[in-house]
């Protein structure tokens, strides 16, 4: 994977540089509505640390910071009320995975049926 790129716009949001429709900041994370959404509730949590992929956080990231992500996602699906109903966190990684911006980050969809997990080859 290549190194970070600060430039990157989600690094620029967490700069404050672009704004965002945000619905959640701590210490550790910041979470706003996804500007191209997949799903009636799509919302984004990202770490404010200088992660690559979730394999790069998981292997980088202290402990707080694992922890303090994870809060925030749990924080932020019980403001959205969607847990009863049930939500898909996915974390897409690289070319292959369908990763478009090179900062990890955690997508939460919910608000309908969201079908199979994986479409199936063509």
């Amino acid at each position: 994977m290549a190194a970070y790129d600060s430039n990157n716009i989600f690094a620029k949001i967490l700069r404050g540089e672009i704004p965002c429709n945000k619905i959640y900041e701590d210490d550790f994370a910041i979470a706003f509505h996804d500007i191209t959404p997949k799903a009636p509730v799509h919302v984004l949590v990202i770490p404010k640390g200088s992660y690559v992929s979730i394999a790069d956080f998981s292997r980088e990231a202290t402990a707080a910071e694992i922890a303090g992500l994870y809060k925030a996602v749990a924080k932020v699906v019980e403001q959205l009320g969607i847990e009863e109903g049930g939500f898909r966190t996915i974390a897409n990684t690289g070319l292959n995975g369908g990763q478009e911006v090179p900062h990890f980050h955690l997508h939460i969809l919910a608000g309908r049926v969201l079908g199979p997990m994986v479409m199936p080859k063509v």
